[in-house]
């Protein structure tokens, strides 16, 4: 068997939590019991929001949380062009079209196709699908220039993709991957995915030739990570993923979803919330061993 591959891929909109460093944790001592290794890759795609302050302090919080990373560490704004490619490859099945709609105008479409006899399709997400305005335009237009001059989006046809890709599922380990004694070898539950259930999503964002389904595939597959580690909160798109590795011919990594932190109102940890900083908690005085336990890790989960 190949030797496990895992990562921690931080977005730096904000400061790190202890949702994400639950998640690091997780993934970094997994990779230590199993004799893996641990990679650590900065999701900066959306170049609004990402700043460098904030990927510095994800940095020196993780290094002062004991975690060791290989180098170097993979930044998506430097690997746009593997993006483009993987979009190309799909517009030449004729599987991307071109979107001009505004938020505005989605909502306005969805509002007044919305009704209580009928009400709109939601995503697994709760957002309703996209209307499909767009969908009659030729495919033929798609233009990644236009993506990045903000003219348009790229939407995948999801009907179209589905039917080429045939049935799909992944292999699902959850929380048990994480705790101590998991056996590698042992089969792990196959979930069928229904991607169909997301709609026409954006793969290529205005102004960003990617969106984060397309290049966490990508990147996956670029770093040979063969078990894919995150919140559950992502559980649902991982029927996205499938549906993108299988199209592009990527290979299938297995995932662990594990558990959510939430907050006292049983939301899930936002980037906000100083309470739950790493850093504000180690300016008042918090360990590294505090933080474990804060998550709910003991000190002897951590690989030697």
């Amino acid at each position: 068997m190949s030797i496990p591959v895992l990562r921690f891929a931080p977005s730096p909109t904000g400061a790190l939590h202890l949702g994400s460093a639950l998640s690091a944790l997780l993934a970094h001592d997994a990779a230590g019991r199993l004799g893996g290794r641990f990679l650590l890759r900065i999701e900066d795609t959306d170049t609004t929001r990402c700043r460098p302050e904030y990927e510095t302090a994800i940095l020196d919080e993780l290094a002062w949380l004991g975690l060791t990373w290989e180098q170097p560490v993979r930044r998506q704004s430097d690997h746009f062009a593997d993006y483009r490619s993987a979009a190309a490859r799909l517009a030449e099945l004729g599987l991307l079209y071109p979107c001009t709609c505004s938020r505005t105008q989605i909502a306005a479409t969805v509002a007044a196709l919305d009704t209580p006899d009928r009400p709109w399709p939601r995503d697994p997400d709760g957002t309703p699908l996209y209307p499909g305005t767009c969908r009659p335009r030729d495919p033929a237009d798609v233009d990644p220039e236009r993506v990045e001059d903000g003219a348009q989006a790229l939407r995948l046809d999801m009907a179209r993709a589905v039917e080429r890709a045939g049935p799909l599922a992944w292999t699902e380990y959850g929380d048990a991957f994480y705790a101590p004694g998991f056996d590698i070898c042992g089969s792990g539950a196959r979930i069928p995915a229904d991607p169909a259930a997301w709609g026409d999503i954006v793969l290529c964002r205005k102004e960003t030739p990617t969106s984060y389904h397309l290049s966490v595939v990508c990147d996956d597959a670029l770093q040979g990570v063969t078990h894919v580690t995150r919140g559950r909160d992502l559980y649902e798109a991982t029927a996205i993923h499938r549906l993108l590795q299988k199209l592009l011919g990527l290979p299938e990594p297995a995932y662990a979803h594990h558990r959510l932190l939430t907050g006292a109102d049983g939301r899930k940890l936002s980037k906000t919330g100083r309470d739950t900083g790493i850093g504000s908690l180690r300016e008042d005085g918090a360990t590294p061993a505090d933080i474990r336990r804060m998550v709910g890790l003991a000190a002897g989960d951590a690989a030697g």
